[in-house]
């Protein structure tokens, strides 16, 4: 599934510039062309990270960051052309989680983009794993309080990591994750393994819960990428 990103500029060029170059990266774009217009976008779309101007018409950047901060903690990175320590540092204390500072080059916007996304990403996971203790995908059920799983009705015995690896792909279906994302998502920064412990945890759950581990029909790997659920 892609992310979704909401750009607001008043610079038509710039939201060009942006736009194209997240399409690149199968980044789903849409702008917002007024602080209002964003503010709006931002309440009715689910998105996954805003990037937003600070100085746009009908509302400026910061006052559409600290009312989005009223009702959501979605990522927010702040485009200023000033450059001036205040207005960075405002847009922080209005609950920005970056800034870039125009001109600016589109390598770096993207960096800044995927980083964030990658902090916030077990983050994510984990308010997923509280929002229902029931989770039903085809065949699948996963019950979150008794950390059980039943495919069919038949009840499959997994270890807590291969719990945890199968709901947090279950919760994002068709995503593709790559060896270190998951061993930071499901094993945490500071575990001292390598990358190689996810191969082994994905065999095995293969082996228990596929039909045929060979031909896997819920775990997949895009070769060369990482793993993924396809429900």
């Amino acid at each position: 599934m892609a992310r979704k990103v909401l750009i607001a500029d008043d610079e038509e060029l710039i939201i060009k510039g942006i736009r194209f170059s997240l399409e690149q990266e199968e980044m789903e774009v849409t702008c917002a062309h007024d602080g209002e217009e964003a503010l709006q976008l931002a309440g009715e779309g689910n998105f996954d990270i805003i990037l937003l101007d600070i100085m746009m018409p009908k509302m400026d950047g910061l006052e559409v960051c600290r009312r989005i901060r009223e009702f959501s903690n979605i990522p927010i990175i702040m485009l200023t052309a000033k450059g001036e320590d205040m207005d960075k540092i405002m847009g922080l204390e209005y609950g920005a989680d970056d800034y870039i500072t125009k001109p600016f080059n589109i390598l770096e916007v993207k960096a800044r983009i995927k980083a964030i996304l990658r902090r916030v990403a077990p983050q994510q996971a984990a308010a997923a794993f509280q929002a229902s203790a029931l989770i039903e995908s085809g065949d699948l059920v996963l019950d979150t309080d008794s950390r059980s799983l039943k495919i069919k009705d038949h009840a499959i015995n997994l270890t807590s990591k291969e719990f945890d690896m199968l709901q947090f792909l279950v919760m994002n279906p068709e995503k593709v994750y790559n060896r270190d994302a998951l061993l930071t998502t499901i094993w945490g920064e500071d575990y001292p393994g390598d990358a190689r412990t996810v191969d082994v945890h994905i065999r095995r759950l293969r082996e228990k819960i596929e039909p045929n581990p060979s031909e896997p029909r819920y775990v997949h790997t895009k070769w060369g990428v990482g793993y993924y659920y396809q429900p």
